[in-house]
């Protein structure tokens, strides 16, 4: 995995049923890019979009993703940068590093949402929509939160 990988890309409506090897799909309307694992294993990776997601650069004829892509959920725990649309192959993580990274994460994700909160009044702003949306959302104990504060 010491080569660069070169990827097409396709702007869609709607994701595919059938992915296309070496292709990033990218689809505004659901703020998501997906593409097959550029390993080769053929899992499909869902790279979201939002402030505590992915960014995608498009400069009229490449694509880039920021920040890394790391798989860890897959076997192959593949990891890489899509820079101008070539796979740039990162080094892998330790499972330490790993665990490390997701608490941070989610505490960046919380302090953006609950930010987000205090500037609409606690109307979901879109970026938390396109989460929910991707199953990346706030957690149970945000939600219930938000349920008690409309009740009340």
């Amino acid at each position: 995995m010491t080569t660069d990988k070169v990827l097409g890309h396709e702007f869609v409506e709607f994701i595919p049923d059938e992915l296309k090897e070496g292709t990033l799909y990218v689809c505004i309307g659901l703020a998501t890019v997906v593409h097959k694992c550029c390993c080769g294993c053929g899992n499909e990776v869902v790279t979201p979009l939002s402030p505590t997601n992915w960014k995608l650069t498009f400069d009229g004829e490449t694509i880039s993703l920021n920040p890394s892509i790391g798989n860890w959920g897959f076997q192959c725990r593949s990891h890489y940068w899509i820079k101008d649309s070539r796979v740039k192959w990162a080094a892998r993580w330790s499972q330490e590093e790993i665990e490390t990274g997701r608490p941070r994460d989610r505490s960046a994700k919380e302090r953006y949402f609950d930010a987000a909160d205090t500037a609409t009044g606690g109307r979901p702003t879109r970026a938390w929509r396109t989460a929910e949306a991707s199953g990346q959302g706030r957690g149970l104990w945000q939600k219930v939160k938000n349920w008690w504060q409309q009740i009340k």
